[in-house]
């Protein structure tokens, strides 16, 4: 009977130390960093398909989006700091409740702008300075195994090009962006944005669903302050592979990479 009830004990044991070790990682998800995977190439270069990183959940304060699946029970938004143009987001899409990563354009009140590919804030040109190109392999990427695209139609193994610039926004941030083609999101008419809320564009500019489409017809649309999640700050570990025990296409120049 002795040894029966040291084995209830030690299994009840393990319970509880699943429990709070689940309590624990909840409420450290939930208040401070929430780990994100990069599944698309909406924001190359900058980000790539397979990079994984922490984003900072304390940057903004925190709503009801802060905790899974919506549930916190925060109304509005609590011990919020407003986001500087040119963060790194992640936000709740407004309509379908999916994340999404991108970077901040337009605050409220802004009037956003692109005329031939290139961007305009409250009537002041974003200046792109040419940056040569970025290069990478036409093959499947990551495990949902999405095909890049190339300024150039190319063969499977082949480099795949995007023409590569450095914009820099008004008050003087800079970071890349690329240019596949003209599309029709490269000439959109003047975007006011809202109080409350803001204006998202990817880096990857011809192949992002961003704030330049509306919601209605699959874009995002204007973002509401209370669905920011958080600011991604740095690149924790990236592969280029479909698992991540694919240990040769651990990609090491991006371990702990700031996100610029």
């Amino acid at each position: 009977m002795a040894a029966k009830a040291e084995k209830e004990e030690g299994i009840m044991e393990t319970v509880k130390t699943v429990v709070y070790a689940l309590l624990i990682a909840g409420v450290f998800r939930t208040l401070f960093f929430q780990p994100f995977w990069i599944p698309s190439g909406s924001m190359k270069d900058t980000l790539l398909i397979g990079d994984f990183l922490f984003v900072n959940k304390m940057a903004y304060g925190y709503s009801k989006h802060s905790c899974p699946f919506s549930m916190c029970p925060i109304p509005g938004r609590i011990f919020g700091s407003e986001p500087e143009r040119g963060d790194v987001v992640v936000f709740r899409h407004p309509v379908n409740n999916t994340d999404f990563i991108k970077r901040l354009i337009g605050l409220p009140g802004d009037r956003i702008q692109v005329r031939d590919g290139v961007l305009f804030i409250n009537g002041e040109e974003a200046v792109q300075t040419p940056a040569g190109t970025f290069t990478e392999t036409f093959e499947k990427q990551g495990p949902v195994g999405n095909m890049p695209r190339c300024t150039t139609p190319v063969g499977i193994g082949a480099d795949c090009e995007k023409d590569k610039f450095i914009e820099t926004l008004p008050g003087g941030v800079s970071h890349s962006i690329l240019n596949i083609t003209n599309s029709a999101t490269d000439n959109t008419g003047v975007f006011t944005v809202p109080e409350g809320h803001y204006f998202f564009m990817g880096d990857n500019r011809d192949n992002s669903t961003d704030s330049r489409v509306s919601q209605q017809v699959g874009g995002v649309g204007f973002v509401p302050y209370e669905n920011l999640i958080g600011r991604a700050d740095r690149v924790m570990f990236s592969s280029a592979g479909r698992s991540l025990f694919y240990v040769w296409t651990w990609r090491g120049d991006r371990f702990f990479k700031r996100i610029e």
